[in-house]
């Protein structure tokens, strides 16, 4: 088992060690993704669950402040996704920003992010199956969530086992629905601000200004609403796990980080800009249905309830498809390089399905536990991931400006993708993601979540650590 050279090894003798026998030094994965794939892939990538069902609770917060707070957080989020983006095209390796941490900052780094970016994924996995569950619970009342949880994990254990172009190609028409549905929001919400569509009168800034004005809850409101937006956009990394099985990653990464602005922009400042302009943000259809049915029911869509349930169901298994892949290969990647139980890391026919079926096990046994234990074990795994993300962005904070100074001096032609501003909106990104932490403490139940993931967080640092020193000392 090739181990990935520490830190302290040259940047250029380390790209070489691990292409020479696929990206993070095990057996090579496959190279089925198209470019097509992965322009959807990070399309769809900012369309999850997050968005249609989470940011009800941002708007019952922040009012229509949630567009400055969706604003923030997605300034924050680009930020991240540009020094991602850079270091992913100059070393393209599933194991991602794992593998930059363990290259910049240690092999204790790259261990402790990528084993809670993978527990953060599993744990999402089943959650993500509850919720789809729940809908079709809805539609069909006599049957019950784990037949339903049991078929999709089936489906997608199964679709992640075979060739990675069949995840290509399921995330591709999950992300082609959902963009397309987010599309005709946007159409129909700017048609009905000007007053166009028959029976909706222009509102004006009669929903931005009245109601308690612009910040109607004050600062405090704004604060939870912006925990709410930042939340929202977990995910975004996936593309550049999924860039390493593509014939060009390269030029994958690097279109997808360059349109992360517009993305980000259209789909989730737009939307809450449209939501909160068209209806009264404290409006109790919001609260009841959702804030997309509600501007839907209001513009008088036939259907519009179950045509959001359909989007959101796809929105929620697109994300049990794309969280069992992105698990698998970090682990893999976690695996490749020493830091996992090697028996896992066989890969076959360019998949590495051992780790596949760890994690999707993993996610069984999570589901399991929600329905045994949902007030005891399956909500310690919630909140132990529950800050998870915030962990992984400082890494890749850390890691990118140790890593460009690498770069700069040892391998300049790498550098594809450029963060803006090095190094000053690096350091803005990580201040901005220490404020986030210290907001969480100000609501009892983020504590908790920060509290847990911190605890989960300092073991995997302590393991890590021991590892690291005994592998150092074997070496001697």
């Amino acid at each position: 088992m090739n181990r990935t050279p520490s830190s302290a090894t040259p940047l250029r003798k380390q790209t070489d060690a691990v292409q020479g026998a696929g990206q993070d030094g095990g057996p090579a994965l496959s190279n089925g993704l198209k470019q097509r794939h992965l322009s959807m892939i990070a399309l769809g990538g900012v369309i999850g669950a997050g968005l249609f069902v989470g940011s009800r609770e941002g708007i019952a917060a922040a009012g229509p402040s949630i567009v400055l707070a969706y604003a923030v957080s997605g300034a924050l989020v680009m930020l991240i996704m540009r020094m991602l983006g850079e270091m992913a095209a100059a070393n393209p390796s599933s194991g991602s920003f794992s593998v930059h941490a363990e290259r910049s900052i240690g092999p204790w780094a790259g261990f402790t992010a990528g084993w809670m970016f993978t527990a953060l994924l599993c744990v999402a996995v089943a959650a993500e199956a509850l919720g789809a569950a729940g809908i079709m619970t809805q539609w069909f009342p006599s049957t019950e969530p784990w037949m339903w949880v049991l078929l999709f994990m089936v489906i997608f254990t199964a679709t992640n086992l075979a060739a990675v172009s069949n995840f290509g190609e399921f995330e591709f028409w999950f992300a082609a629905l959902k963009v397309a549905a987010i599309a005709l929001f946007l159409v129909l919400g700017v048609l009905a601000i000007f007053g166009v569509l028959p029976g909706a009168d222009a509102p004006g800034t009669a929903h931005l200004t009245g109601d308690g004005g612009f910040l109607p809850h004050g600062a405090n409101g704004l604060m939870v609403g912006l925990l709410a937006s930042v939340f929202a956009y977990g995910g975004l990394e996936t593309v550049t796990i999924a860039a390493a099985e593509s014939k060009d990653p390269v030029r994958g990464v690097a279109s997808a980080v360059r349109t992360a602005m517009w993305r980000i922009a259209l789909f989730y400042v737009g939307s809450m800009a449209i939501i909160v302009t068209v209806i009264p943000w404290s409006a109790p259809s919001i609260a009841k249905s959702g804030p997309y049915v509600a501007v839907l029911d209001y513009l008088k869509i036939p259907a519009a309830g179950q045509i959001m349930n359909v989007v959101i169901l796809v929105a929620l298994l697109s994300a049990v498809n794309a969280n069992l892949y992105g698990s698998s290969r970090m682990a893999y990647s976690l695996i490749s390089r020493g830091q996992g139980p090697a028996f896992l890391g066989k890969v076959s026919g360019g998949v590495p399905r051992r780790a596949v079926l760890m994690c999707a096990a993993f996610g069984f046994l999570a589901v399991l536990f929600s329905f045994l234990w949902p007030d005891t074990l399956f909500k310690w795994l919630l909140n132990m991931v529950g800050a998870a993300v915030l962990v992984v962005w400082a890494f890749i904070a850390v890691a990118q400006l140790r890593m460009r100074r690498k770069l700069e001096r040892e391998a300049p032609e790498k550098l594809v993708v450029k963060m803006w501003a090095f190094p000053f909106l690096t350091v803005v990104a990580l201040v901005g993601i220490v404020g986030v932490l210290l907001l969480m403490l100000r609501d009892e139940n983020q504590r908790i979540q920060l509290l847990f993931t911190g605890g989960f967080g300092v073991v995997l640092a302590v393991i890590g650590l021991v590892r690291q020193r005994s592998v150092a000392k074997s070496a001697e």
